[in-house]
């Protein structure tokens, strides 16, 4: 009899940068790491999201044991408003990430439901045939975790999203005792973060920052902006410690900053000496070399705090000529044409602004190739999984893994729906479940599919026609020439003729004079074949045409 073998599903985070879910399943256990959210790419209009697909869950709702979150960021937590209500299962966390999911879920009214239990470095949570114990990892946000977990064939290892910092600002650093303990034992897989396998050497400690902050506090003559993700507590708290160095009061911009800032202060994850804390609304009592405000806005998201003040759209802060501006992130991949028009604003209106290509204001929070090589040392698995960054960052993962005495068989570089089946000894790809994404628009999860973002894709480029045909009301036929309304299509004015003679072919093609009744589904083809023909021919263009009857 062939003993079960351990499926590796990811639903996403495989050849992307966000919206991470991994699925592990043996026999009738299921258990999910993460649920994250990604931001849109440039062709989605008009989308606000977009989250993994979890049909393959949906169907199996019955297996799944419980949903584990590694920590805090979107790109790990951002999908469970949307996810929890379908599978309704216990999601366990450490203690700031809960509060971080508590403020998510709050904000779409999905707590009420919630089951949420805590988990802590250490301690081990059974879920079916999986027993998962958290190990600290430092991260850009306390209370991060890899996850060991227990399975009937062996110990996997998830590394979360980690790198080796010994002098982090908020948190533990990664706890290596208990990953070489492991490796002595022996594991079977590891499954690595990703990001930032491209680059060489190790990532710099978050102390550099620091000091680049209070190098910025101590020589800015006005007052200082600083802007970055609202889940970033340990930048925050660096921002904290610079003003109350530098006597200068600390105002936090922007609601979900407010939100993060409160619960982390509550919580004990931030920690701020008294009196430093402002309400933004009486910012204007302060001199404004003794003003610190931090934003949301680093990535230069239209409704975002920051933005909203470079663009003077916002109720308590403006712009003036002697501001500095730290934005101590970097832009996420995709979104660097919204940052760079930020910056330029802000140099319009005569800021001082520092950003990670002038200073060193912003240090990733993910290992570098030296730190990746590190953990496959330590770890010693017998098979690897590159997790979490595109392709290309999961290929070269993999190839630093043969490059330190990994098997090349054993390495899987995996994408997005992959089933990986393991065995104690062998390992291999099996198949492929549906993992497309889900585009999350204003109210709406999973409505809006290919067509609509083809259709907006298509308004977008070449514009709307809409084509109205009067129609009589006893008799069914047409009563004098359609009429024509474009927008985004062509100038009016200048293609008046060309309008005009569209109007002339339509009137003769659907021949008004006729004794027949009119047929709507025959005139609406109709009218879209001849005036697509028609306006290629005259511009090379393809807009959409929208036929249309009135009853007169």
């Amino acid at each position: 009899m062939t003993r079960p073998r351990l499926k590796i599903i990811p639903l996403g985070g495989l050849s992307e940068i966000g919206k991470n879910m991994l699925v592990m399943e043996y026999e009738d256990d299921i258990l999910v790491i993460d649920a994250g959210l990604m931001f849109p790419e440039e062709e989605m209009l008009g989308i606000d999201l977009v989250i993994p697909d979890i049909s393959y869950l949906l169907e199996r709702r019955d297996k799944l044991r419980g949903i584990v979150i590694t920590h805090g960021h979107e790109d790990h937590i951002g999908a469970l408003p949307y996810v929890l209500p379908q599978l309704n299962v216990p999601v366990y966390s450490t203690r700031l990430t809960q509060g971080l999911i508590r403020v998510k879920l709050k904000e779409t009214r999905a707590l009420q439901d919630a089951d949420l239990r805590l988990f802590s470095p250490g301690e081990q949570v059974e879920l079916g045939k999986f027993k998962v114990e958290p190990y600290p990892v430092c991260h850009s946000i306390p209370d991060a975790v890899g996850l060991i977990i227990q399975t009937p064939i062996g110990t996997v290892v998830h590394s979360g999203d980690f790198k080796l910092d010994y002098t982090p600002v908020c948190g533990k650093p990664t706890d290596l005792s208990r990953l070489a303990h492991l490796g002595a034992q022996g594991s079977l897989l590891l499954m690595s973060d990703s990001t930032y396998a491209e680059l060489p050497g190790y990532t710099p400690s978050e102390q550099v920052v620091g000091e680049s902050l209070d190098h910025i506090m101590a020589n800015a003559p006005g007052r200082v902006i600083v802007t970055t993700f609202s889940s970033l507590i340990s930048r925050i708290q660096q921002v904290i410690d610079a003003a109350a160095k530098h006597q200068r009061h600390v105002f936090v911009v922007g609601r979900s900053m407010n939100d993060t800032t409160n619960m982390a202060l509550e919580l004990g994850y931030l920690k701020a000496p008294n009196g430093i804390l402002g309400q933004i609304q009486n910012v204007r009592n302060f001199p404004a070399n003794k003003i610190v405000l931090v934003t949301t806005g680093s990535q230069g998201e239209p409704t975002s705090a920051l933005v909203r003040i470079a663009n003077r759209d916002h109720r308590h802060v403006h712009i003036q000529r002697g501001d500095t501006i730290v934005l101590s992130a970097t832009p996420i991949p995709g979104n660097e044409s919204l940052v760079n028009k930020t910056l330029d604003t802000l140099f319009k209106q005569g800021a001082h602004v520092f950003y990670d290509k002038l200073a060193r204001v912003h240090v990733h929070g993910h290992g570098s190739q030296e730190e990746l090589k590190l953990l496959l040392n330590l770890v010693k698995p017998r098979f690897f999984v590159p997790v979490h960054g595109e392709y290309r960052h999961l290929s070269l993962h993999g190839q630093l893994a043969e490059s330190v005495g990994i098997t090349k068989e054993n390495i899987f570089v995996l994408e997005d729906g992959d089933v990986l089946e393991i065995g104690a000894q062998s390992g291999k790809v099996t198949g492929k479940v549906g993992s497309g994404h889900v585009y999350v628009d204003g109210l709406s999860v999973g409505d809006i599919g290919g067509v609509v973002l083809r259709n907006r894709r298509m308004l977008s480029k070449d514009g709307i026609v809409v084509v109205i045909i009067a129609v009589n009301r006893q008799t069914g036929k047409l009563v004098g020439r359609p009429d024509i309304v474009t927008r985004g299509f062509v100038d009016t004015r200048e293609f008046k003729d060309m309008l005009d003679k569209s109007r002339d072919i339509l009137s003769e093609a659907l021949d008004h004079a006729s004794d027949r009744a009119i047929e709507w589904s025959f005139v609406n083809t109709k009218v879209k074949d001849i005036l697509e023909k028609f306006y290629y021919e005259q511009t090379k263009r393809r807009p959409m045409i929208l036929p249309f009857m009135v009853k007169v």
